[in-house]
């Protein structure tokens, strides 16, 4: 669990960075309907959980980094027991300050009594455009008030800036708090895929699979999947993001599950590849070495100082050293890593970002150049192999089989930390844990 205190030192940390004599406005997220009267189950905006903790909609954090009367101010909801009965417990504006630390809390519906007064005088106001359209419009009201009072001396925001640069940088590196739960939540989602292999036999539907995943989230308090699972059967895994998840699993199938939790607002992001009875053929073991070796040696290569994309670079190289041994790919090694001819069986990226969003903020090259590794990032490693069942260039014995294996690390100062290692992913492990 994160602590107040730490939501806290998060929000100092970007005050430290603004500009003087600057404002930043942060809204929470807004309930989304789903059909009717019937609303999508709430989730925070990440960038405004990360420095609240606050889990409530109809909020705006505002920063005021010198302010000699209050630094930190939260508008939420104000109590209401009628409300409250209805659609459950509100913080309210009085406990706020004492739960969630901040220096002062208002009522949502005082914002716009209170608000315009805090950006009068301010040099810079930062806020992102485009992401709250009824704040958007508020804000705009506001300097448009501000501006017909200019010639009474009114001073008015003029530099409108996105803080996204300076809180997703944050956001990259990981706090020991952050590490604890993230890999908790790759745990969860670890014995998730162990269930999945126990489970899995021929005749079953790829949602069923999907259901007993989601049973293991639920079992161990993760109550939400970090993103829409796929569980994708034969063919199905040459389909990067299938979700359908309606197919009838048949022997001789491979499935490729691609599925994490989301603990406490961060994600497990897990894809294992397992056969459908329990047992690889032949073609896909030889496919399933390549990217099992390639996983590996990108692992392997993971440290602090290393730049990001030698990650992926090193899955490329062994993936198109496999498919040339196998005769899949031919022709000049050189030729086919300069004109990515092996994108025909490896078209994504080795991984991503990892954290509250699982494609995770924080840039990957600064200044134009690739950025280096540090303690404290969080990344997936999953390179993959895929053999278009239209692929008329290769074998038809080949067409159809999708592989991929995804692991979670969190960089150290001596290497890397696989946090998802629960779950097998070697091809004796994985058919005797089928068979057991």
């Amino acid at each position: 669990m994160i602590s107040a205190t730490e939501f806290k030192q998060r929000r100092h940390a970007l005050m430290g960075r603004m500009d003087g004599n600057s404002i930043a406005i942060i809204p929470s997220a807004n309930e989304v309907m789903r059909n009717s009267d019937v609303d999508y189950p709430f989730r925070q905006d990440s960038d405004f959980y990360y420095l609240t903790g606050f889990d409530e909609p109809e909020a705006v954090l505002v920063l005021i980094p010198g302010s000699e009367v209050a630094e930190t101010l939260l508008f939420c909801r104000a109590k209401d027991q009628k409300m409250e009965l209805w659609n459950g417990y509100r913080c309210g504006p009085d406990d706020a300050p004492t739960r969630y630390g901040v220096d002062d809390a208002f009522p949502i519906d005082d914002i716009n009594e209170i608000l315009p007064s805090l950006l009068e005088g301010r040099a810079k106001t930062y806020y992102a455009i485009g992401r709250n359209k009824i704040l958007d419009e508020s804000i705009a009201g506001w300097v448009n008030d501000l501006r017909g009072r200019a010639r009474s001396g009114v001073q008015i925001p003029t530099d409108f800036s996105d803080l996204n640069h300076h809180l997703h940088d944050l956001r990259l590196f990981k706090s020991a708090a952050e590490q604890a739960i993230m890999r908790q939540a790759g745990e969860i989602s670890a014995r998730a895929h162990c269930r999945a292999m126990q489970l899995c036999e021929p005749g079953m539907y790829e949602y069923q699979l999907e259901a007993d995943i989601l049973h293991e989230f639920h079992q161990s308090g993760a109550r939400l999947p970090a993103y829409n699972s796929i569980v994708g059967s034969g063919d199905n895994a040459c389909v990067l993001h299938y979700v359908e998840n309606r197919r009838k699993m048949e022997a001789g199938d491979l499935v490729l599950i691609d599925a994490g939790c989301e603990l406490e607002y961060y994600a497990a992001d897990i894809t294992r590849t397992f056969p459908v009875n329990g047992v690889f053929t032949q073609e896909q073991a030889a496919l399933y070495r390549i990217v099992l070796e390639a996983q590996k040696a990108a692992i392997a290569s993971v440290k602090a100082g290393a730049h990001w994309n030698v990650v992926h670079d090193t899955t490329v190289d062994v993936i198109v050293d496999g498919l040339m041994e196998l005769k899949l790919l031919k022709g000049s090694r050189e030729e086919i890593i300069e004109k990515r001819r092996y994108s025909d069986f490896y078209m994504h990226r080795a991984g991503h970002w990892l954290g509250m969003d699982v494609h995770d903020v924080g840039a990957y090259r600064i200044d134009d150049h690739w950025r280096c590794l540090e303690p404290g990032m969080t990344f997936t490693v999953e390179p993959g192999i895929y053999v278009s069942p239209s692929n008329s260039d290769v074998d038809a014995r080949w067409r159809g089989i999708g592989i991929r294996i995804e692991d979670n690390v969190l960089v150290t100062k001596s290497g890397c930390d696989v946090m998802t290692d629960g779950v097998p992913k070697e091809i004796d492990d994985i058919q005797r844990l089928m068979a057991g």
